[in-house]
């Protein structure tokens, strides 16, 4: 086993994970494994789960992989998002995972949940030459600025009937992955959707999470209801509240112009002057946003 450094704040927080500290109980021990939507989710997973809090997988190094097989070796479910085979150079695809686990136990897929319904012109950019790259102030995307950037229309892009289009667009999406990997089904969830739902395109709010843990325990055949951590969770950012897409659903809420991040208001001016110079500054970003977002684009009018 690797030794650890025991008064590392990363090792304390994830005292169990590193074996600093133990589970208590007897019941069935159950690994959640993705991104940090997998830590949200094992949050809600409820009694009758012993759940091992670990780093999300983007986070895991070759010096994690010991705890890893601990763990594995004494999971009875395996809760995990589809992760390809050797992701970032490690063994760690969802395929992988289920193979080291021991005879008998369960694995569950549930999907990375990603809805853009109620947040129409925001986006996710991985630049080829560095995924890891993101702007400043919010990691988010504006189709709107990229489309300024990149010299097209800039002419209002979203109203009602663009919102409806780019959710079923995302709905769409989202589908194609319940199917292809065999999750739990959550698309259904946004047939009627709300704020408390997502604070962003994919940060899922705590109806969300209560849902999939419902079904989550169902596919196990765990009896009872899921669990409530007693706080929201994925709360770090907000993203502004559009009128479009208060009219597009039918909501009660107010629009809002500014971000919140990490309790701050961020106005969105600033956010969109800021996102302006650093596409300046990396033009590839922009290019690799116009080529993966071009069909919503095309919804927005924008391309």
């Amino acid at each position: 086993m690797t030794v650890v450094d025991a008064a590392d704040p990363r090792t304390l927080h994830y005292g169990d994970f590193y074996g600093i500290t133990d589970l208590p109980g007897d019941a069935p021990v159950a690994l959640v494994v993705g991104n940090c939507q997998a830590e949200s989710l094992r949050l809600f997973l409820g009694e009758g789960l012993r759940s091992v809090r670990m780093p999300a997988v983007h986070e895991l190094v070759a010096a994690d992989l010991p705890h890893l097989e601990r763990w594995l070796s004494r999971a009875s479910v395996l809760i995990t998002q589809p992760i390809r085979d050797g992701y970032h150079g490690l063994p760690l695809g969802s395929a992988q995972l289920s193979g080291r686990l021991p005879a008998g136990a369960l694995v569950v897929r549930v999907p990375v949940i990603r809805f853009a319904g109620l947040y129409p012109a925001h986006a996710i950019v991985r630049p080829p030459t560095d995924p890891s790259l993101t702007p400043p102030l919010v990691e988010y995307h504006d189709l709107r600025i990229l489309a300024e950037a990149a010299g097209l229309s800039t002419a209002p892009a979203v109203d009602a009937v663009a919102t409806r289009a780019i959710a079923e667009l995302s709905l769409g999406e989202l589908r194609r992955r319940e199917a292809a990997h065999a999750t739990v089904p959550v698309s259904d969830l946004f047939e009627r959707p709300s704020f408390a739902q997502m604070r962003t395109l994919n940060h899922p709010g705590n109806p969300v999470w209560t849902a999939v843990a419902q079904r989550v325990r169902e596919a196990i055949c765990l009896p009872g209801p899921a669990g409530d951590p007693g706080r929201p969770v994925l709360t770090s950012i907000h993203a502004p509240r559009e009128a479009a897409v208060i009219e597009a659903w039918g909501l009660d809420d107010e629009p809002t112009d500014d971000w919140v991040v990490g309790g701050r208001s961020v106005d969105g001016t600033e956010v969109r002057e800021a996102h302006l110079r650093w596409y300046a500054d990396n033009p590839d970003v922009v290019e690799a946003g116009l080529a993966r977002h071009g069909e919503a684009l095309g919804v927005l009018g924008l391309a």
